[in-house]
């Protein structure tokens, strides 16, 4: 098969979380998060996902985080703008807005909440990439989404032009393998313990939640792989597993990974509601596996 059309993508797209300070967007954290990124070689920035807590942001919120980062980003990488919504017409709006600040791409998710049918779901994504010139990443997450967009949609999405990328987050390694032996859309990562499994058929990389805190351990791994060097691909999985289980599986995302940057001091791991912060013991557990890592030292505290 020919080059996929959304492989200019490949490599480490890092979902990046959106810092607050006393219940506002920290515009200048943000920046200075970016830039950590960018220092990395993160090949992609990825603001308002899940990650970056888009459902509890406001419309003029959501626009600011997307500005903020194409004008920090300032074409040293590329950047994925989530615009996605269960309204075709307001990801249409966030979508022509990120296109005409400058984005590269945008991340759709599946329509959540209202369980669009396999119908609802290929006109919705056709319409966005009808209207814009930017090409379009599909992001199926049924556990949070409530649906599954199943692979012949996808196969039938692949026939729309503009749409060029899948974020897999099923966690099933054989809807990576349909997809990638029927269509020549590229496939990225949904899932940060499953990037060197989804790579190995033939998905180009990543789009992570742990690359908040370790994006040149995260771009090592990807790097290793997509360069045949399959020793250290497979040695820097083993190390990343632990990170991304146990921290990643402490609570909903994006609760550990900003309590984690909050460890670490890259992030105030301030969240906004409905989403609350971790627990005593969760807190132990974390500090835990980032002094594993050695991201922690021995004396590190979780109070």
């Amino acid at each position: 098969m020919s080059q996929r059309r959304g492989s200019s993508f490949a490599g480490l797209s890092v979902a990046i979380v959106t810092p607050f300070k006393a219940g506002q967007v920290d515009d200048a954290r943000l920046a200075e998060q970016i830039e950590y990124q960018l220092a990395a070689g993160t090949t992609c920035i990825v603001p308002v996902g899940t990650t970056g807590e888009s459902p509890t942001l406001t419309h003029d919120e959501h626009e600011r985080v997307i500005s903020v980062t194409i004008q920090t980003v300032a074409g040293r990488a590329k950047v994925m703008a989530g615009t996605g919504s269960n309204s075709t017409a307001e990801a249409l709006r966030l979508t022509k807005r990120a296109e005409k600040e400058g984005a590269d791409a945008t991340l759709q998710v599946a329509p959540y909440y209202n369980k669009p049918t396999q119908e609802g779901f290929y006109q919705h994504f056709r319409a966005v990439a009808e209207a814009v010139s930017i090409p379009v990443c599909v992001y199926n997450i049924p556990g949070r989404s409530a649906a599954n967009i199943e692979t012949e949609t996808i196969q039938r999405l692949a026939e729309v032009d503009g749409i060029a990328m899948v974020k897999e987050a099923t966690g099933r390694l054989d809807a990576c393998s349909e997809i990638l032996g029927t269509t020549d859309l590229t496939v990225l990562s949904g899932d940060d313990s499953l990037t060197i499994p989804m790579m190995s058929v033939g998905a180009e990389g990543i789009v992570s939640v742990v690359g908040n805190v370790v994006p040149a351990d995260m771009l090592a791994m990807v790097s290793a792989y997509a360069k045949g060097d399959l020793a250290a691909a497979q040695q820097w999985h083993h190390k990343l597993f632990a990170l991304c289980r146990n921290m990643l599986g402490l609570a909903t995302n994006p609760i550990p990974v900003k309590a984690a940057m909050g460890l670490i001091g890259r992030d105030t791991g301030e969240l906004r509601l409905p989403m609350t912060p971790l627990d005593a013991e969760g807190m132990q557990r974390l500090t835990k596996t980032l002094r594993d890592y050695g991201l922690l030292e021995a004396s590190a505290s979780a109070v």
